[in-house]
């Protein structure tokens, strides 16, 4: 093998071990929380997140929650999924949503420190509950055994959920295809709780 050969050789290899470490999802500090107040308590004792933190990523996760909330036919269909009284109309989550689509209740959400430690751009993300008694964010990315408790988890947990308002609710049929709401996440979070 000749020398430029060789220094091909290595700067291959060299971009490709770049190129993997940089495919490698981030870890970032993260809680979740099963309402706001809960993380302004945590936040008075010099947690990692502010009270102004805990304030904007709940209001990002009630935004997300309006947009991208799994969005069902019936009551019924929707408690199945995410178990009894656990659910409400569109109408009364949503302004000028219909009453006969249901839509689970936000059961909590996600805080996210995108800076990995330092102060700001917090991220977050809407949880609800599974019909096994777990929690799931909307993007169904991962379930978690507890809507309170910090973990490191990955960026990739934060990813914007599709959206699902105007989209055809889910019947029972559809659901059951799917795999039930909080089946179909790959991830499997312990938040301690």
């Amino acid at each position: 093998m000749t020398k430029r050969s060789k220094r091909v050789a290595i700067a291959i290899i060299g971009a490709t071990a770049f190129t993997l470490a940089g495919c490698r999802d981030e870890k970032i500090d993260a809680a979740a929380f099963p309402d706001v107040q809960s993380c302004k308590n945590e936040a008075s004792f010099g947690g990692a997140f502010t009270a102004a933190d805990c304030e904007t990523a709940f209001a990002e996760a009630e935004t997300l929650h309006v947009e991208s909330a799994p969005r069902y036919n019936s009551l019924d269909v929707c408690e199945e999924q995410h178990g009894e009284g656990a659910c409400g109309s569109e109408a009364q989550q949503t302004q000028g949503g219909s009453g006969g689509i249901f839509m689970p209740l936000l059961a909590g959400y996600l805080i996210g420190n995108m800076l990995g430690g330092r102060s700001g751009m917090a991220a977050s993300q809407p949880m609800y509950k599974t019909a096994d008694g777990k929690f799931t964010n909307a993007a169904r990315t991962s379930t978690y055994s507890s809507n309170k408790g910090a973990a490191k988890l990955s960026t990739s947990q934060f990813t914007r959920p599709a959206t699902t308002v105007g989209k055809t609710p889910m019947t029972r049929a559809t659901a059951k295809s799917r795999g039930g709401f909080g089946k179909v996440g790959s991830g499997r979070t312990g938040f301690g709780g």
